[in-house]
């Protein structure tokens, strides 16, 4: 092959622009787990980013709202749309379709329908046993159970503490089947400010797991202060 051949056929390469890299949905699953501020800013920053965001919420969800946050999510699928868009503060951009809990007829329940991967967030213990035991009583079970014997992305942020054996038992079977498990802990060393910042924290490095980046983070560069000397 000659060297101008060869740069020919290179510059034929499609490149991978944004709208390219967006164009698979990322499924995102709520559960009943304290800590909706993690699902929010989860879908304010993929919504930003012109991502498609198939979500669906468990029906203890509806519960936890209105313990965390006074509101009542409503039912209708419609709705519900405006009511994740009015929450994470993106009226417009980026494509959110949310869907009915009980609904296992929908899309993202067949391992046909491709998407980029699923996030659970935040991920309740009783939905970490019933994937580790392989059990899909609803829509957000059985999405994530396609994510998994399609050997897709499936990334668990679980929001829970203390954590029993069987938690442990749990979460370490979900990994050995291919789960991401990215607890809801976040860093200081990126200053944060406010608790924005520290949800924020937890929301980029659970995206990272889908190789999708855009959250604002202040990523680690090496030490804060190389002046370590004095710790020989």
């Amino acid at each position: 092959m000659t060297l101008a051949l060869a740069v020919l056929l290179i510059s034929t390469v499609p490149r991978l622009t944004h709208s390219s890299a967006t164009d698979l949905p990322v499924v995102l699953g709520v559960t009943g787990a304290s800590g909706l501020a993690y699902a929010v800013r989860a879908v304010h920053h993929l919504l930003k980013a012109d991502y498609t965001v198939e979500l669906v919420a468990s029906r203890s969800t509806y519960m936890v709202w209105q313990a965390e946050q006074q509101v009542r999510m409503p039912a209708e699928v419609r709705q519900q749309e405006q009511f994740w868009r009015s929450q994470a503060d993106v009226p417009n951009g980026g494509t959110l379709r949310c869907h009915p809990w009980g609904d296992v007829g929908a899309n993202i329940a067949s391992g046909s329908y491709r998407t980029a991967g699923m996030i659970i967030i935040p991920c309740s213990m009783s939905t970490v046993g019933k994937l580790a035991a392989g059990l899909s009583s609803d829509l957000l079970e059985r999405a994530a159970d396609v994510q998994l014997k399609e050997g897709r992305k499936l990334v668990v942020v679980p929001r829970e503490t203390p954590l029993s054996l069987i938690h442990l038992r749990n979460l370490t079977t979900l990994a050995e089947a291919g789960a991401r498990i990215v607890p809801a802990i976040p860093a200081w060393y990126h200053q944060p400010q406010t608790i924005e910042d520290l949800v924020d924290f937890v929301v980029a490095r659970t995206l990272d797991q889908l190789d999708i980046d855009c959250v604002p983070l202040k990523r680690w560069e090496g030490h804060l202060n190389p002046d370590v000397t004095h710790l020989h």
